[in-house]
């Protein structure tokens, strides 16, 4: 079978309660694991997108409507839609493992890693349909 969902590919979750998110894929585990027997892929995505900003903005407003809440999780394959777009995103390959599900605090300081890259990424103009819910 073909490899689909190679490190740094964009897909959108069909299912469950960030469905219709874009996610960036991190890891790729096609044969599964000991603990998930099923294909699935470890994902960062924006939960809560970046909000409008108008040149009229100040600094202050800009800032905090330019936040990004990210997510990251492991999802079956069956619950991705690749498409094909891909994001480079150097950091995050060593930011989140399988080993990051298994300590709250590890999630947490992964999320924050994600985060900032995110914000990054959308503060620098690069990829702004990524940071665009989707309408449908």
């Amino acid at each position: 079978m073909v490899k689909v969902y190679k490190p740094g590919k964009v897909a959108i979750i069909l299912q469950g309660r960030h469905a219709g998110k874009k996610v960036v894929v991190i890891k790729q585990l096609d044969e599964g694991s000991k603990e998930r027997a099923y294909p699935h892929a470890i994902v960062a995505g924006i939960e809560r997108y970046p909000r409008k900003v108008t040149r009229r903005m100040g600094q202050k407003k800009l800032a905090h409507r330019s936040k990004v809440k990210p997510f990251i999780k492991t999802v079956n394959y069956s619950h991705l839609f690749p498409t094909r777009y891909a994001l480079e995103l150097e950091g995050l390959k060593g930011s989140v493992s399988s080993e990051t599900f298994k300590e709250p605090t590890q999630r947490e300081d992964a999320k924050k890693v994600v985060k900032k890259l995110f914000e990054d990424r959308y503060t620098s103009g690069k990829n702004k349909w990524f940071f665009q819910a989707l309408r449908f």
